[in-house]
Formats: C-alpha cells, sequence, structure tokens
C-alpha cells in the first residue's frame, strides 16, 4: 500500500464541475492499494499517517502531527501510484488492487483514520475527479507499507 502525503493550507475535489470535498490546513493523503496488501498495511499506513510530523513548531521544526495541530485529511484512491515504468514508456498497473476490494480497503483506512479522532474528507472513489490544492512548504512524501 503506497500514499502520497502532501501538506497543505487547503485542498479540495471536484466533480463535473461541483466541489465533493474540501479541507483547511492539513494532509492531502493519495492511497494506492495493490493486491498484494493486507490489514497489515492499513494498520502500518493509518499510524503513520497520523501521526507523521510534518508540521511546524514556532521554531520551524517538524514536530507536530496531523492530530496535533487539529488539522483535517483529505484520502483520495489513487490506483496510479502501482504504475510499474521499468518497459517501454506505457505503465502497468498489473499490481493494483482490483476495484471491488481496492474500494473497501479504502473504506478501512479511511474508517481507522476517523476512529483515530481525525476529520477525514474523501474524494469519490473510481470518478474521475480534479484535485485542486495549495501544498504548503511545499512538503510531499511517500510512504509504502512494503518498504
Amino acid at each position: 500500500m503506497k500514499a502520497l502525503i502532501q501538506r497543505v493550507s487547503e485542498a479540495r475535489v471536484d466533480i463535473e464541475g461541483n466541489t465533493v470535498a474540501k479541507i483547511g490546513n492539513g494532509m492531502l493523503v493519495f492511497l494506492g492499494i495493490e493486491k498484494s496488501d493486507t490489514e497489515n498495511d492499513i494498520k502500518y499506513l493509518v499510524k503513520k499517517v497520523s501521526n507523521l510530523r510534518i508540521f511546524e513548531d514556532a521554531q520551524e521544526k517538524m514536530n507536530f502531527s496531523v492530530q496535533d495541530i487539529k488539522g483535517e485529511l483529505l484520502v483520495v484512491s489513487q490506483f496510479t501510484l502501482s504504475a510499474d515504468c521499468k518497459k517501454g514508456n506505457r505503465p502497468s498497473f498489473d499490481s493494483a488492487e482490483e476495484p471491488v476490494r481496492a474500494q473497501d480497503m479504502y473504506m478501512k483506512f479511511i474508517d481507522r483514520l476517523i476512529e483515530n479522532g481525525l476529520k477525514v474528507a474523501t474524494g469519490d472513489f473510481g470518478t474521475n475527479m480534479q484535485v485542486h490544492l495549495i501544498n504548503d512548504g511545499p512538503v510531499t512524501i511517500i510512504l509504502d507499507s512494503k518498504k
């Protein structure tokens, strides 16, 4: 399971010109689910996302988590994080999980974040979305539950 995290001052998801989700200060999390992923991968990434210290303290050091700052999360499904670009120029998505199971795991990930007391907004799984964000920093971090 992979997550691309961006620290944002705001982010939103639009579908067909309508805003379906919006957050202020917090994290935009693009989540990619692969065929080999299990409940342990969900637990690992939920813990990392919830506790990752990427928000600055008064000395401008990254010492605070999204929980510490009472920030928000916007979680967007992103199967293209599973892209394999080793051969040729067209990415292969063979390792991406099938949609039904991927959606179930995506929802479990979100539910566990909410259980941790986080405010979570979401995109619409499997839908063409336009994601707008203001990356604060910029800070962008890639997490991989297998590494």
